[in-house]
């Protein structure tokens, strides 16, 4: 039997990578939504200041930028 493949893709609030529910590597709950991530290294960075992420996805052209490890 196969299963229903989930399609849609979401937007990393971080890195702007695309990423669905299938490919994404981490995701995080935020104000009753879910939020999927390309990297533990993302979702770490949103869980910080998820509402900096969250204003910076909103301006369009703005790219964040990541710690580097």
């Amino acid at each position: 039997m196969k299963h229903p493949i989930d399609e849609r893709s979401y937007k990393d609030p971080v890195c702007g990578m695309v990423v669905s529910r299938l490919t994404a590597i981490a995701e995080a709950e935020f104000q009753s939504k879910t939020y999927y991530f390309c990297a533990p290294e993302c979702r770490d960075a949103f869980l910080a200041d998820p509402q900096q992420y969250l204003h910076l996805h909103r301006q369009h052209g703005l790219k964040a930028k990541l710690p580097m490890s």
